[in-house]
């Protein structure tokens, strides 16, 4: 059995880990991305691993979808709806991201005004016809959008297709027939939901990136066979965690909109089970921005509620990861009001820091970290990178110049105020949810996660802290973790006042099959799960919970169990119930999970020896300078322990240690810090 290989591309870094079952042994390395192809990155990346030829499964991740919608840099997108609906992706919801900012512009949609159409054809919210199909316009329509060279893809969205979509399927076939050469993305195969907004959004992003994607995906494919990886062994990431083929990835592009992070947040979902916490938090921080996310009860958590610009959503089934700005490479600058301030804005991967030799002139959250000691210039990426401790301080001293500090308490107060703004990201995911801090653990990895991970977890109020093997390829090493998955879901409205068993019956048994059979069509056939599960509210409610279901019929007593589930769900979630109210069912989900092999992870040697340090430099911390042992974590053994202050340095990042913190490494070698050390 050949190599596992995990790959994530990210703004900064390109992440490689390579599992071999035989020896059983992990590889880790990175190299710099190529944003202008990432392609080459990829490969390159794979040559330098020294894993090509011998690789039996590759996954990995991409922000290219990403990217090309934040950028708007997708295809230019005719879009085809129910007469008098044009204006939707225009109009979007009646609410403002500020109530008084008069200067608030609203968000434009991935589709012009120009390329809009309509089409006679109505079908009712009950599924019938309420006026024909026009299929004489339809099929001039297709002529006149196949002969628009401009014109790049065809997005469909009728008016309650997700009920009925005959409409849309009729469509389909006109346009796979008279506009051939025209990608088409159409609502019922890429978002069978109500609320026609978000339905016509996600429909409309997905046509928008598929050219581009498609045409990435096919290169990317020829390279690989022309070096001898075949394409069977070749998936890519999904924004639920999942795999998918790269044929898959082409026909739905839009799925791959948050491929990369996941793959922490699977990762961690494995850490959890190894150390035996129930209750994460994950903070992936890179260059260029910061990801977190939550595992609670075992359970990554999922939603549908994701936007790209603020009224632009896009809602398919995603692992719920907020990013922010937030990076080793975020910028510090100086505000109109003389404030120093750090990030949104990032140094990227070209120039990068000041401190990569590579041009970049503006002081950076890892300039500041190399002038506080905390990072060593002479070990970055292994000693492969030296970076310019001098560069560093340079930059770090003008900002300090333009603030009347010194260069360490400017370096010390950028560190905070990035701190700061991931405590904000923690908030997100803990606080404002009703989960309590104090009963998490928080892992923190990525290049620069570690080195911030005490200091998170005494402002943050969070007891616990891990940081995992290879951190700096933490993602990609989540890759080689996942499944193949796929998560589907149709609107059913009804209440438990007015409960229609047999079309509920008819939408479970159509998601079941037809989630078993996304995962054959891309030859995933064996160890098959499947998951369900209902969306539900109380009448009136304006959003929805998540309710497990573990039956394939509704019966009477299974339709009973229902409502007693969500009003315990409810209870938990808000810590109130109100016995008899009515409870509408909103849609049915279904998710089928294909389980695949998995790194069979090597144990840590044991001892109980108090570890030595290979080498002592001064570190600066909140209150001055502290000499402070420096630890080589590959020298580590499993059950030693020590107390901050510390520094734990690895290839590709490095772990400090607030004084007074407790360390043990445990059975895996990760770096277990603070309540959970003690344990």
């Amino acid at each position: 059995m050949g190599q596992m290989v995990g790959i994530d591309v990210g703004g900064t870094f390109t992440d490689f880990v390579a599992y071999d079952p035989a020896q059983k042994q992990l590889k880790v390395w990175k190299t710099l991305s190529t944003p202008r192809d990432p392609g080459e990155g990829i490969l390159g990346g794979i040559e330098k691993g020294g894993a090509l030829g011998a690789i039996d499964h590759l996954r990995f991740g991409t922000t290219i979808a990403t990217n090309a919608i934040l950028e708007r840099k997708g295809a230019t997108v005719a879009y085809i709806t129910t007469e008098g609906f044009k204006d939707v992706p225009f109009i979007q919801r009646g609410k403002r991201k500020a109530h008084y900012d008069i200067t608030w512009v609203k968000s434009k949609p991935l589709v012009r005004r120009q390329h809009c159409h309509e089409v006679r054809g109505r079908i009712t919210a009950r599924g019938g016809e309420y006026t024909p199909l026009d299929e004489d316009r339809v099929r001039a329509l297709a002529k006149e959008i196949a002969a628009e060279p401009s014109v790049e893809a065809v997005a469909v969205c009728l008016l309650f297709s997700y009920v009925t979509p005959v409409h849309e399927r009729k469509i389909k076939e006109i346009f796979t027939e008279l506009c051939p050469t025209k990608p088409l993305s159409v609502s019922y195969d890429v978002l069978p939901k109500w609320k026609e907004h978000e339905r016509s959004s996600t429909t409309i992003a997905d046509a928008y990136v598929k050219p581009l994607v498609s045409r990435h995906l096919k290169n990317l494919k020829a390279r690989f066979e022309a070096r001898g990886i075949g394409t069977k062994r070749i998936a890519v990431i999904r924004s639920n965690g999942g795999e998918m083929t790269v044929d898959g990835a082409a026909d739905m592009p839009i799925q791959m909109t948050l491929s990369g992070p996941t793959g922490g947040v699977v990762g961690a979902k494995q850490i959890a089970k190894l150390i035996g916490v129930d209750q994460l938090v994950t903070l992936d921080m890179g260059g260029t921005s910061t990801d977190v996310a939550t595992v609670v009860n075992g359970r990554e958590s999922f939603t549908t509620s994701f936007e790209i610009e603020f009224g632009v959503p896009i809602q398919i089934p995603m692992i719920d990861i907020r990013t922010m700005g937030a990076g080793g490479g975020s910028l510090a600058w100086i505000d109109k009001g003389g404030m120093l301030r750090v990030g949104p804005e990032s140094a990227g991967a070209d120039p990068g820091p000041a401190c990569y030799r590579m041009g970049g002139t503006r002081a950076t959250v890892t300039d500041a970290n190399v002038v506080l000691g905390r990072i060593n210039p002479a070990n970055f990426l292994g000693g492969e990178m030296a970076l310019d401790a001098e560069a560093a301080r340079r930059t770090v001293a003008e900002i300090a110049k333009a603030i009347g500090k010194t260069t360490e308490e400017t370096a010390l107060a950028m560190v905070q105020i990035a701190n700061n703004n991931m405590i904000g990201a923690l908030r997100w995911v803990l606080t404002e949810r009703g989960l309590d801090p104090r009963d998490f653990t928080l892992l923190a990895f990525g290049g620069a996660g570690p080195v911030h991970v005490t200091d998170l977890m005494y402002h943050a109020g969070i007891p616990s802290g891990v940081v995992p093997n290879y951190p700096g390829q933490f993602s990609a090493f989540g890759f080689i973790m996942t499944d193949a998955r796929i998560d589907l879901e149709r609107t059913a409205q009804m209440t438990s006042k007015a409960f229609d068993a047999a079309h509920a019956n008819q939408v479970l048994s159509d998601l079941l099959r037809e989630s078993v059979a996304a995962l054959k069509e891309q030859d995933y056939i064996d160890r098959i799960e499947l998951h369900r599960s209902l969306e539900m509210r109380y009448f009136g409610q304006n959003h929805e919970l998540d309710v497990p279901i573990a039956f394939d019929q509704f019966t009477p007593a299974t339709i009973a169990s229902i409502w007693d589930a969500f009003h315990k769900a409810h209870k938990a979630r808000f810590n109130f119930d109100i016995s008899g109210e009515t409870i509408e069912l909103i849609s049915i989900k279904v998710t089928a999970v294909s389980l695949t092999e998995k790194p069979d992870l090597p144990k840590l040697a044991a001892s109980s020896a108090t570890p030595k340090p290979v080498a002592r430099r001064p570190v600066i911390f909140d209150h001055g300078a502290l000499d402070t042992p420096v630890y080589d974590r590959g020298a580590l053994k499993a059950g030693q322990r020590f107390v901050g202050p510390a520094v734990i340095e690895e290839p590709a990042s490095v772990t400090v240690v607030r004084p007074g913190d407790a360390v043990r490494i445990d059975d895996y070698g990760n770096i277990l810090i603070g309540k959970i050390a003690a344990a």
